[in-house]
């Protein structure tokens, strides 16, 4: 708490100076970005997509701002670290989107941090993705409010069990809408002070689950514009995935028609964009790659900005901007100061915004990584992690590379890659292979929040596995025996005694199970005593889920008992005394309170 507690103080100088100085206070915009999930360039009108209707987006672009070369990362969570930070990725400790590799180091400050002790009312709605325990939560990174989930994605869409400032709640309705509520009623109890709004859409990753009013929309649409590789495209995929957008579309219309009723459309500065490329192979301008990939239609990314009497309509920035810059640009505008010293990689866009004449934009090179890989990204040119070089004005979708035409180009690029890597990419730390989990301890026992243990964070032994082979939002099942076990690597902040919740399900015939929780020599018995065997949903998928991804079912939560933890890092385990039925349990989650904290 001790590196919060400054913190505070400054926000409170910030309070008192903001009271003082009056006007100045009222004239400082509120900031509202909206973060799509999975939606490539190509899939709004604004871009040219003939099937997408995405009206209150477009409307961005036509009344405000639009980067036209903008690029984030080849996956989630990276762009929104760096969205966060300012800063390239793999500097704070992100490298993956599942088992604890997506957590930002500590030492990274983040925007809501700069916005928080500048005095602004912080939340965010919908989609983390950067650490689910304290401190690693958003309502230890600078958000006030947090509601929505922390997971890489989340497996149910319709009346989701999500968390509101760590407490899980059980809502009512479409993801997309229940966050969308959420975030209006921060902005009706916020009008009157400064706020920073994040509102993070949970699509349109799948599971493939929109609601049926838009699904029958597009149904049967005829999709003419096809993907730059066609035969790859699923059509059906293509068609949930612009009715998804028409929905985000409404709610973006929602929050932009609050602004309007509480008089805030000029005070308020609001930004959309979407976090990777497509997450299937569906029109994106003709360009090579999708999400996962370095290439270009794996990282551009739809960026439209407006801020009413500031920047004017029709604007368009020509030069190669990205999710790094989000920050120095945001803050810039804002007039509000950075916290933190750590150097960025952003630049600040505000002059090319706002300034009535705009000098020339600069040349910059654009670093994309993933998986090992990595690409660069100049005004005109870009090198592939295959060291491909490629004139992206003549060639935009990357189908004839010119190393030997320009081969002095090609080798600055080179160069420059290497010297990204050494500069950038971390010595020591491990690469993991997806679904391997993170090293780093997770934190428990952080002040003023429960402390969460999904079964993507926990590594299974023996014959337990995941209900499927992307970690998020999957339990654990196929527990058979006594020499099975399921591990968290823990680190204690707060000694005492905890309350342990399981969310599990158990049919009548394998009831009796004795389970054993142990850390450090303290151990929890118990007796799995009563049944609870639904069935998996049937009814929540508009298309079939991705084999990837695991079904969903209800789980009940199973107050087991208590046991004392001491301060410290070390394995927390559970494992079965005895198994008389075919399995212990499937177990989606476990839930950690300290006692005091009930």
């Amino acid at each position: 708490m001790a590196r919060y507690g400054g913190w505070v103080w400054i926000g409170i100088v910030w309070w008192i100076a903001a009271i003082l100085v009056g006007p100045a206070w009222a004239e400082r915009p509120n900031v509202v970005v909206f973060l799509a999930d999975d939606a490539g360039w190509g899939d709004y009108g604004v871009n040219g997509n003939r099937a997408a209707h995405t009206p209150n987006i477009d409307s961005l672009a036509r009344d405000g701002a639009m980067f036209e070369r903008f690029y984030v990362c080849p996956v989630c969570s990276p762009t929104r670290a760096e969205f966060l930070t300012g800063r390239y990725h793999p500097r704070s400790g992100v490298y993956g989107v599942s088992t604890g590799q997506e957590r930002m180091d500590l030492q990274e400050r983040t925007i809501a941090e700069a916005f928080q002790q500048a005095g602004y009312a912080t939340g965010l709605f919908g989609k983390w993705h950067n650490g689910s325990q304290g401190p690693y939560h958003p309502n230890a990174r600078g958000f006030d409010e947090f509601f929505g989930y922390t997971a890489g994605h989340w497996g149910q869409y319709f009346d989701p069990p999500l968390e509101h400032n760590g407490q899980p709640v059980r809502t009512k309705g479409y993801i997309v809408d229940v966050c969308t509520d959420q975030a209006i009623a921060f902005i009706e109890r916020n009008q009157n002070k400064p706020f920073f709004c994040t509102i993070t859409f949970t699509t349109p990753h799948s599971p493939w689950a929109v609601p049926d009013e838009y699904w029958q929309r597009y149904r049967e649409k005829p999709i003419e514009q096809r993907a730059t590789d066609p035969e790859r495209e699923n059509l059906d995929h293509t068609r949930c995935a612009l009715a998804m957008l028409e929905n985000q579309d409404w709610n973006v219309g929602r929050v932009l028609s609050k602004l309007d009723a509480l008089g805030l459309r000029d005070k308020t500065i609001v930004f959309y964009f979407s976090d990777n490329g497509p997450n299937t192979h569906r029109w994106n301008g003709g360009m090579r790659g999708i999400k996962g990939s370095t290439d270009e239609g794996g990282l551009r990314s739809i960026a439209v900005m407006r801020w009413p009497q500031h920047i004017p309509a029709g604007r368009r920035i020509p030069g190669i901007a990205g999710a790094i810059d989000l920050l120095p640009t945001l803050i810039s505008l804002a007039s509000v100061p950075r916290v933190g010293n750590l150097p960025l990689d952003g630049m600040d866009w505000s002059a090319w915004l706002v300034s009535s004449d705009p000098p020339p934009p600069p040349e910059r090179m654009l670093f994309s990584t993933w998986a090992g890989r990595v690409s660069v990204r100049t005004d005109r040119y870009r090198l592939d992690h295959q060291g491909r070089l490629y004139d992206m004005e003549q060639d935009p979708a990357q189908t004839r590379p010119i190393n030997h035409e320009q081969p002095q180009v090609a080798r600055r690029l080179f160069e420059a890659v290497e010297q990204w890597r050494r500069d950038v990419l971390p010595e020591g730390r491990p690469m993991l292979l997806p679904g391997n989990v993170d090293p780093r301890p997770l934190p428990v026992g952080y002040p003023l929040l429960r402390t969460w243990l999904p079964a993507r964070d926990g590594q299974p032994y023996g014959n337990v596995r995941r209900s499927a082979p992307a970690p998020n939002s999957s339990f654990f099942t196929n527990w058979t025996s006594t020499e099975d076990r399921i591990v968290w690597k823990i680190d204690v902040l707060t000694e005492g005694t905890y309350s342990v919740e399981l969310s599990y399900t158990c049919p009548e015939a394998d009831v009796g199970s004795e389970i054993e929780l142990e850390f450090q020599g303290e151990r929890l018995r118990a007796i799995v005593a009563e049944a609870w065997d639904p069935p998996f949903y049937t009814n929540q998928d508009t298309l079939p889920r991705p084999p990837a991804e695991s079904p969903m079912k209800e789980f009940r939560t199973w107050k087991v008992g208590t046991i004392r933890l001491s301060r410290g890092e070390g394995e927390l385990t559970l494992r079965a005394l005895r198994v008389p039925g075919r399995q212990v349990m499937e177990l989606l989650e476990m839930y950690l309170v300290k006692e005091a904290d009930k």
